[in-house]
């Protein structure tokens, strides 16, 4: 078990590594506890989304090289990580596209759930895995799977 200097470190490990999880548990919780037709909508989006969305952060990834911040500054992360590219955060990703899914058809929870994704990347940045651009385009390229999910879907649908 690692030893970390502060609670302030112990307090940014845990949002880097573990907020993760209670934003999808929240996601879960939240959908199953709507009406059959909003989780029905709610988990159609999210999976299209999230289908979309790794597609879109691996070719970004493949234009797109951000050395990470450790390495770069050489000095130790606050979380175990390997020296590869950083860009995009795959955990702002996931929770970004969480956020973004349940946005659509729940406002309020939506909010609350991107404000914990947008914690997790500013505490992968303080532990000096990710650089803000791979935060900020991990955001992005969650916000426009999401939409381009919507868009299509309800193309499809609409038939």
């Amino acid at each position: 078990m690692p030893v970390y200097n502060t609670s302030v470190d112990a307090l940014v490990v845990f949002a880097a590594k573990y907020l993760l999880f209670v934003l999808a548990s929240i996601f879960v919780i939240v959908t199953f506890l709507s009406r059959k037709s909003v989780r029905n909508s709610i988990l159609k989006l999210a999976v299209f989304a999230f289908a979309l969305a790794y597609i879109m952060a691996l070719l970004a990834g493949s234009f797109f090289y951000d050395t990470r911040p450790f390495v770069i500054e050489h000095v130790q992360p606050l979380i175990p990580h390997q020296p590869d590219n950083g860009f995009p955060s795959d955990h702002t990703l996931l929770g970004m596209v969480a956020a973004a899914s349940v946005f659509v058809y729940r406002r309020n929870v939506g909010v609350v759930l991107a404000v914990l994704a947008i914690l997790v990347g500013v505490s992968r940045i303080i532990a000096k895995v990710h650089h803000p651009v791979d935060i900020v385009g991990s955001i992005a390229i969650a916000i426009a799977a999401t939409f381009l999910a919507w868009i299509i879907i309800k193309k499809i649908w609409k038939r």
